[in-house]
């Protein structure tokens, strides 16, 4: 129900121009389509491809003030050359040279660390320093002091998640230089945050006050794998604890109020057993994922995409996927979902038809 053009209707467009004012109804298919239309596309990045790329920078562009890290953004072919992985995720591979140093500095944005191989980083978190090993996922809550050092003879990557893009549309970032080393040197085993909280069932008198992120600076890789192993072990005795028959999976969740570890990203684990599918599934919002360990696939979109060990992807909101397993089959996950749940936007649908 379009007005028939004539000259007082073009009179009257120039005059909303002249104003800065777009009517609704030449713009409503855009702006409030029958169902989510991404600019976003779902993409695959080989880490076959991505690895070679960061040692080559790592030996042509130097850590420090000015850069501040050397990490490598995954820009989604959607986007218009935008560093983005998504409207509301960055996902890049940081790569620290043996004996390197990252300086410290803090932004408001929320950023977690995910290590698909290696070791002998820490990362300094508010002077509490924080190990780095294979299969750790490890996080740096906004506004929070942060650096890495590598102690060993060996480079290291890992891949870094945050919500830049959300926080830059909606103009909220700061940013703060802190010491051009890291405040603390130790090495140990174990953070304090996690030998104040990694306890499981206990919480401590001294930490009652719910926290916007969670406190614990590291959730280790043996007991993300125990958790899985124990799910799959309860299936084979009969008893309900899967996310779906050969699908085990886990929420990285704050001890102090059991939801997301942080207030705009969520992260999890799964695990497929050989042979193993996930149903077709659509959701408002976007996700990627890495492949820990393992090959299988990935049907994103309608198109099938063979995987292996870290290997990446996203899928933008509402974009149909499922996921299937050739071997054992280990995926890390990391989403806006928080977002969309805190703003009532959150939807799925499970299933081949398109509601």
């Amino acid at each position: 129900m379009q007005p028939e053009d004539s000259p007082a209707l073009r009179a009257l467009y120039a005059s909303f121009e002249a104003e800065h004012l777009i009517p609704l109804w030449t713009q409503i298919d855009d702006l409030m389509p029958v169902h989510p239309r991404p600019k976003a596309v779902p993409h695959v990045w080989k880490w076959s491809h991505l690895l070679p790329l960061a040692e080559r920078s790592g030996a042509l562009v130097p850590v420090g003030r000015g850069g501040e890290r050397r990490a490598i953004g995954l820009a989604n072919p959607g986007l218009g050359g935008r560093p983005y992985v998504s409207p509301t995720l960055w996902a890049a591979i940081q790569y620290l040279g043996p004996r390197e140093t990252a300086p410290e500095h803090r932004h408001s944005q929320n950023a977690f660390r995910f290590v698909v191989e290696g070791e002998g980083v820490w990362t300094v978190v508010n002077g509490d320093p924080v190990r780095m090993s294979r299969g750790d996922f490890l996080l740096t809550p906004g506004w929070n002091f942060h650096g890495h050092h590598n102690t060993s003879d060996k480079p290291m990557a890992w891949i870094d998640g945050l919500d830049i893009p959300f926080s830059y549309q909606n103009d909220v970032g700061f940013f703060e230089f802190g010491s051009d080393r890291v405040t603390d040197y130790a090495t140990p085993a174990l953070s304090r945050g996690e030998r104040l909280w990694c306890h499981p069932g206990l919480r401590p008198l001294s930490g009652l006050e719910n926290t916007v992120s969670s406190p614990i600076g590291a959730y280790r890789w043996e007991h993300t794998d125990r958790a899985l192993a124990s799910q799959l072990a309860l299936e084979d005795e009969g008893f309900p604890a899967t996310a779906a028959p050969g699908h085990a999976a886990i929420r990285y969740v704050n001890p102090t109020t059991g939801g997301d570890v942080m207030p705009t990203i969520r992260a999890e684990f799964h695990r497929l057993r050989p042979g193993s599918a996930t149903p077709q599934r659509r959701e408002v919002g976007s996700s990627v994922f890495q492949v820990f360990e393992g090959r299988g696939g990935v049907v994103l979109g309608g198109t099938e995409h063979r995987l292996e060990k870290g290997d990446m992807f996203v899928v933008p909101s509402w974009v149909p996927w499922s996921l299937w397993a050739e071997q054992a089959f280990d995926l890390f996950r990391f989403s806006d979902a928080p977002i969309m749940e805190r703003l009532h936007f959150a939807r799925s649908h499970i299933g081949a038809d398109t509601p």
